[in-house]
């Protein structure tokens, strides 16, 4: 199914009616008629529902999911009655645990419902919103196949917190990041096991043109975030320049033990994901930096890759452990300490609350211009107590001047 069509997968009437009186929604919604866009006839394939957007006082364009999250906002109310709650700055409450809900199974027509529901999230996420969203839908699409209501009740918050923070944006930004400041610590490899190692560049690859390009990378993983399997989960978002390109949040295949295999396991997909990236972008023509840089926040996995000297005390870790520091030894990718609470990547492996992220996440999807502009002003609130920075983003006020933004 082409993704931009999770919302037309067809829900009949009677399962949205049956819906409803199992969930005691009183209000009677009339099914809208389906508007699948230009070139949706003939046979065309549908727009995708995303906005380019460019500003009127800087070169600056980016991409906006807005129609899309509008049309999922629509379908909501088509099918429980009501538009979702705007209470929440939060996909899911901090530290949720979803796999430990015992409420009850929803029947079949509840797992229609809850189906298409997770199918327009998994899309919106593809199209742009790759913030705390991801952990959250990454969670609750576990549990298509027998949902219990809880696990609704979680899917319609994520709904409610979309349509609050409908504003995000990705700002495509050209320039290369400055990495000069970064220590580069050389070591001679070639007296390791690993030898005399170089990238292996396409050789029907066409001849790069244009400007050259910096990749960065950011990797975390969190220890056992499904308490039922034990099993840990990656989060990893790619930038191409200091654009975000690419995310990724999934639980790992193995259960680890300690927090060192879990950021070892998601250090190795990270280094596989750099390099399929790498091999696309010279297909593409594309001029890359010998180096890209990816960033981890934890010191002992960082240390344990890059020093060619380092020992590895835990065998279950030693593939990868070892495709890591090839690669490195490769001149591929240089593997630096980040701290925590600067990492994005750490968004998009837990369940986070707003004051944790909201600096982080709107550096990347809430402001348009310098990042390094960004004044400090989450300590200001209001009466109510909501802060300068939740207001901007509660529907009323559109963050990052967004008064000036174009659709083209």
């Amino acid at each position: 199914m082409f993704g931009g069509e999770v919302l037309d997968y067809p829900i009949h009437d009677s399962i949205i009616q049956e819906f409803h009186h199992v969930f005691g929604v009183s209000k009677q919604v009339t099914t809208p008629k389906r508007d699948r866009g230009a070139g949706a006839k003939n046979g065309e394939t549908p727009k995708i529902s995303t906005d380019v957007l460019s500003y009127e006082d800087s070169e600056t364009q980016g991409i906006a999911p807005r129609k899309y999250i509008e049309k999922m906002v629509a379908n909501y109310e088509r099918i429980f009655g009501e538009r979702p709650k705007q209470s929440y700055s939060a996909p899911l409450e901090k530290g949720d645990h979803p796999e430990l809900d015992t409420s009850e199974f929803l029947d079949a027509k509840g797992i229609a419902i809850y189906q298409s529901l997770i199918g327009a999230l998994q899309w919106v996420i593809t199209i742009g919103r790759f913030d705390n969203v991801i952990t959250a839908v990454m969670t609750l699409s576990g549990f298509r196949a027998a949902p219990c209501r809880g696990h609704l009740d979680r899917v319609k918050r994520v709904y409610g917190y979309l349509s609050k923070m409908r504003n995000a944006i990705i700002c495509v930004r050209t320039e290369e990041p400055d990495y000069s400041d970064i220590p580069n610590t050389q070591y001679d490899w070639t007296r390791s096991v690993y030898g005399e190692l170089e990238e292996m560049i396409p050789a029907d690859a066409p001849t790069p043109l244009g400007n050259f390009v910096t990749l960065t990378h950011y990797v975390d993983a969190n220890l056992m975030h499904d308490i039922i399997t034990g099993r840990s989960v990656t989060g990893i978002l790619h930038f191409l320049n200091k654009t975000p390109i690419d995310w990724f949040a999934k639980k790992q295949a193995t259960v680890e033990t300690a927090t060192y295999g879990s950021e070892f396991v998601a250090a190795r997909i990270c280094v596989e994901q750099i390099i399929d990236l790498r091999t696309t972008l010279c297909y593409l023509g594309v001029p890359i930096r010998e180096r890209s840089f990816m960033f981890g926040d934890n010191q002992s996995v960082v240390n344990s890759s890059m020093q060619v000297h380092a020992k590895l005390h835990k065998r279950h870790s030693m593939l990868s452990f070892h495709r890591v520091r090839e690669t490195i030894a490769a001149g591929i990718v240089s593997f630096h300490f980040i701290p925590g609470h600067l990492n994005p990547a750490d968004i998009l492996s837990k369940h986070w609350g707003y004051s944790q992220v909201w600096n982080r996440l709107r550096a990347l999807l809430f402001w348009h211009g310098d990042t390094a502009d960004i004044p400090d002003d989450d300590v200001t609130s209001d009466k109510r107590g909501v802060t300068k920075s939740e207001q901007e983003c509660n529907g009323k006020n559109p963050p990052c001047e967004y008064s000036k933004v174009l659709s083209l």
